[in-house]
């Protein structure tokens, strides 16, 4: 687990947030729909930047909806550009508090093939950090976070 971030007062440059459904229907609209904001943000369709991004988006969008679904429950996808670095920071909160991902250091490949157990080493190599923290303001759940570079 690592600590939630706290902002300064002009800390973000842009910011688009929104709750979907806990289903793979609401996973893939959020992915969308961040997909044209970034583009709208001058990270622009087919650059590896907006790929690399949407992709780690969809990773943590499906592990809210596979691994923090808690019935009649949303998740919260907030995604927002740092000032200060340019670095895009994807922070998805879903209402499951016992469901939490191994730590960044303690991630490790999965045995055999299996075909789960995959999506975090993903996020781990295509960003330039990632971790979670329970959720703020004092409900159920947790945010699994992940800063991206960008060349917007």
């Amino acid at each position: 687990m690592t600590n939630q971030p706290v902002l300064a007062h002009g800390a973000l440059r842009r910011t688009f947030e929104m709750h979907f459904t806990s289903t793979p229907r609401g996973a893939r609209l959020a992915r969308r729909l961040a997909a044209h904001r970034l583009d709208a943000w001058g990270i622009p369709y087919g650059t590896r930047a907006h790929e690399e991004i949407v992709l780690v988006l969809g990773e943590l969008t499906a592990n809210a909806v596979r691994h923090g679904h808690v019935f009649g429950r949303d998740f919260h996808l907030l995604l927002y550009v740092l000032a200060s670095s340019g670095r895009v920071r994807v922070e998805v909160t879903d209402s499951r508090t016992e469901r939490t991902p191994p730590d960044p250091q303690g991630l490790r490949a999965p045995e055999g093939e299996g075909t789960g157990g995959r999506g975090l080493l993903l996020v781990a190599g295509l960003t330039v950090r990632w971790g979670w923290h329970p959720r703020s303001g004092g409900g159920p759940g947790k945010t699994v976070w992940a800063e991206c570079a960008s060349a917007g």
